[in-house]
């Protein structure tokens, strides 16, 4: 398996698309400064997104919330918002926190800034609120395991007691029940787990009719009819075909309600991603509930036991196709399968399956060692015995091959069952084996499910520019300079947007001693990168009104460049400061 994924991320990825909405783009641009307030904020994502109450909080340079109105999608465009702001916007910086819920219905938030005039001195930190609370977020995600465990015991025990009526009821019944429970615990705890707010917003009205009104939500009300359907099957004592073709459908359906609302519907390849998804949820079920179903049945016939394990290794095929398919759409590029979260929790998950396979291997040798039932050789062998006795001889001489024959006949059985029973013993260590390991795939396969696919993540860090604190998507370095006194210090900061190689504007605001703003006749940047022999090159800023600003220099190589910055006090004297700067690709 994972070979074949190597394969094809070398072979090339399957385009820009992802699954997990990843901010593209904003206007304005995430740490610009620009001259004149905006009317509105715009706001485009890499996948449509869905909006939620209060999705966006937009904080003035003091940190108060201002008053903004409805967000909405642009007209035509399900993935940008636009966001009206009110009049007036004074100078400084001002924080946007965002929350919305991508196309795979998985929540996703963050934050940027723009300045108005100038940038604020030291922007103090900031709570924008954009994190989910870890209880609902922890409770939410045990549910979900919850529901795989009980959709695999319901699937996989509906299977096995279908190859065989005798097979016990009890992995059914718990799956049933696991599965509903989960399903309304995850219906209750959409709304905060969506929004990131506490358990106290699972009884939110609001809440609750945006979330029943939502894809997911759907899914997840469809998802508890199918089990109610499921339950009246469950009642009948014998399945016959109808029953097994109703089973069969209201499975399919099943598996549906993850597909549709999940990692498969957002990206590339949809429909071809949707039926994966299904089929990938139906060969788990097939294979690991039939597992448990297995364990918990104390007598299977052989030839009931050879039949499912064929199923089983058509399972593992339909599991190795569709896992390496999701996995290379997942990830995109080679690099992601190390560099990312999801990489690298998919090679967990990899080794996992590679001991499951090892562990079904030795189950199936297991059953390859039961050739027939012990009783019908037994069985056999007296009507053997008996016939050639009764044929041969009568009296004394009769009785004595009939007392022959029948030790011939316990020692048969007496061997057989011996061989079966060291076969039976080898098969349920296997299987304990196997069932441990899928419990823990299912476990990865949750957390994965809540995880940025690596394409995504690799997406979004392209679109990233470099991070510092206080001010996201730019380079802000201090530069202090001396006034000629004693105790008479200046400051320069610069504000580099957004530091990479390439064209980038640059802000420069002075400040006094006492921290406020200053006033100086001459400002002068300039940056050189000793290592290459580059520069200096000029930035050439000019005095826009209370801060100094350059709307491009362009720095062609990566590394660490040295920015001087001149500063003239006076008519006559002038000073100069130097920093490394770190100049990212």
């Amino acid at each position: 398996m994972l070979g074949v994924v190597l394969t094809l991320l070398l072979l090339g990825g399957a385009g820009s698309a992802s699954a997990h909405a990843a901010l593209r783009t904003t206007d304005p641009a995430d740490g610009s400064v620009v001259k004149t307030a905006p009317d509105h904020l715009t706001l485009t994502f890499t996948e449509s997104v869905g909006l939620l109450d209060g999705s966006f909080r937009v904080f003035d340079p003091g940190n108060h919330r201002l008053r903004t109105g409805e967000a909405g999608h642009a007209p035509g465009r399900s993935d940008t918002v636009r966001l009206p702001l009110p009049g007036g916007l004074g100078r400084g910086t001002y924080t946007v926190a965002w929350r919305v819920v991508s196309a795979d219905s998985h929540p996703v938030s963050g934050a940027f800034t723009f300045s108005v005039g100038a940038p604020t001195p030291a922007p103090a930190a900031l709570d924008t609120g954009t994190d989910e609370d870890p209880a609902t977020g922890g409770l939410y995600d045990l549910a979900r395991y919850a529901a795989y465990l009980g959709a695999a015991l319901l699937i996989g025990g509906g299977v096995f007691r279908a190859l065989w009526p005798g097979a016990a009821r009890t992995p059914v019944n718990a799956g049933w029940g696991t599965l509903a429970a989960a399903t309304a615990v995850l219906l209750l705890l959409r709304a905060p787990y969506e929004a990131g707010t506490g358990l106290s917003g699972a009884f939110d009205p609001s809440g609750a009719a945006r979330t029943l009104t939502s894809r997911p939500g759907l899914a997840l009300v469809a998802r508890l009819a199918l089990l109610g359907a499921a339950g009246v099957l469950l009642r009948r004592r014998a399945w016959g075909r109808g029953a097994r073709v109703s089973g069969g459908v209201v499975a399919v359906a099943l598996a549906l309600t993850w597909a549709l609302a999940d990692h498969a519907v957002a990206g590339i390849q949809v429909p071809v991603a949707v039926v994966s998804a299904v089929l990938h949820l139906l060969a788990t079920g097939v294979w690991l509930g039939g597992l448990v179903a297995l364990l918990c049945t104390r007598e299977v016939p052989v030839a009931v036991l050879h039949r499912f394990s064929r199923i089983a290794l058509g399972c593992v095929a339909v599991l190795v196709a569709t896992g390496v398919y999701q996995a290379w759409r997942g990830l995109g590029s080679l690099d992601a399968l190390t560099g990312t979260a999801y990489g690298r929790l998919l090679l967990v998950k990899l080794t996992v399956v590679a001991l499951l396979l090892a562990g079904a291997g030795g189950a199936r040798r297991a059953v390859r060692g039961l050739r027939v039932p012990v009783a019908t050789g037994v069985v056999r062998d007296r009507e053997r015995v008996g016939a050639r006795a009764g044929g041969g001889s009568s009296g004394a001489g009769a009785d004595a091959d009939a007392d022959a024959g029948e030790r011939v006949v316990a020692e048969a059985a007496g061997v057989a069952a011996g061989q079966a029973s060291v076969a039976g013993r080898r098969l349920r260590r296997a299987v304990y084996a196997e069932a441990a390991l899928g419990a823990l795939v299912l476990l990865i396969s949750t957390v994965l499910a809540g995880t940025v696919p690596g394409r995504a993540a690799a997406e979004a860090a392209e679109r990233q520019p470099l991070a510092v604190p206080g001010l996201p998507g730019a380079s802000v370095t201090d530069v202090p300079f001396d006034l000629g006194a004693p105790g008479r210090q200046g400051k320069v900061q610069v504000t580099l947007e957004p530091g990479r190689v390439g064209d980038s504007s640059v802000q420069a605001v002075v400040y006094g001693p006492d921290g406020g703003l200053a006033a100086v006749p001459e400002l002068r940047i300039s940056f050189t990168l000793p290592a290459q022999g580059v520069g200096p090159i000029d930035a050439r800023v000019t005095d826009r009104g209370g801060y100094w600003a350059s709307d491009r220099v362009t720095l062609p190589l990566p590394g660490r460049w040295t920015m001087k910055v001149t500063v003239r006090v006076s008519e006559t004297d002038q000073v100069s400061e130097t920093r490394g700067v770190e100049i990212a690709r």
